[in-house]
């Protein structure tokens, strides 16, 4: 199955070949400054057309399905809403959210399951003036159809800092937040997905167990709301494995993960440890992201995210 590209002017809509939406990415988003306007994908579909993320959920209407995030990016937060300030031990609003702006896409344009786009980096508005540009990145993103019941999507991204100083990247646990490390490629799973299993190289179970951790990928398994009983008469599930290549910077990632009170998954370089990002240095950073109809155990998550890093061509 081939997955064909449809561009409306102010997003991309992935889809079969012979029907049925996968995946919408909105590159031109109406997010207030408060959520760190940025493109996102929502909604994500499995094969069999079960949705499988979440949009500006209540608890956090900055978490937009899966999405390009990092709440400390030197002194601007491009995650969206309040940051945590160590000296206060508590997130306060401290109205440095920025914004991931769209600027072009680059070559032939968004066709063949696959885009390269140009984005700027800018600090948040002022007086009614856009903010100044501190990174540009390119972002390429290819989507395959791997198996009847899975398809893949890799994000591969460049970011380079066009400011003047350091924008060193961490996150709240660099900042004073025990064990809350996130930032990232951050995927938000549907309300559905609550309480669902966590899987990671030998392992399926809660996420409080492997918060932290650091494996080569991870999957979660939840099940949907008001879907088609299954052959055997119990609830629809379905699986998302992202996979890391061990490639990025700081290594193999620490991973932050949750459960409860709500599902998501985040390979977070700078979980526990700023990244240097000084002026005028690029970075390069690369993603696989599974999305399974069906449940799944460790082995069957330890084979998708082998197709994983085969597209990515880990060793």
């Amino acid at each position: 199955m081939t997955i064909q590209v449809h561009d409306d002017g102010t997003t991309l809509t992935f889809s079969l070949a012979d029907g049925g939406d996968l995946a919408t990415y909105v590159y031109r988003p109406t997010d207030v400054p408060y959520e760190s306007p940025r493109p996102y994908f929502h909604p994500l579909r499995t094969p069999g057309g079960r949705e499988i993320s979440a949009y500006r959920p209540w608890d956090h209407v900055w978490h937009k399905g899966l999405v390009w995030s990092l709440p400390y990016v030197g002194p601007y937060n491009f995650w969206g809403g309040p940051t945590y300030v160590r000296a206060e031990a508590g997130y306060r609003d401290l109205g440095n959210d920025g914004s991931m702006d769209h600027e072009s896409f680059v070559g032939p344009g968004p066709e063949g399951g696959a885009f390269t786009e140009e984005l700027a980096w800018r600090t948040p508005p002022s007086d009614g003036e856009r903010g100044t540009v501190v990174v540009r990145e390119k972002r390429t993103v290819t989507a395959a159809v791997v198996q009847d019941d899975a398809w893949l999507l890799i994000w591969d991204t460049e970011l380079t800092n066009v400011s003047d100083g350091a924008l060193d990247i961490g996150s709240p646990t660099t900042n004073g937040r025990e064990n809350a490390g996130y930032g990232g490629l951050f995927w938000r799973g549907p309300r559905s997905f609550t309480g669902g299993t966590v899987l990671a190289p030998g392992f399926a179970g809660d996420a409080e167990e492997v918060r932290g951790e650091r494996f080569d990928w991870m999957g979660f398994v939840g099940r949907h709301d008001g879907a088609a009983p299954t052959a055997e008469g119990g609830a629809a599930s379905s699986t998302v494995v992202l996979v890391d290549p061990g490639t990025n910077p700081g290594g193999t990632p620490q991973w932050f993960v949750r459960s409860v009170p709500f599902a998501c998954i985040c390979p977070a370089p700078f979980f526990s440890e700023e990244v240097p990002f000084p002026a005028g240095e690029t970075l390069r950073f690369r993603y696989a992201v599974l999305v399974a109809d069906g449940e799944s155990d460790p082995e069957r998550g330890a084979a998708l995210a082998e197709l994983g890093r085969t597209a990515l061509g880990a060793e």
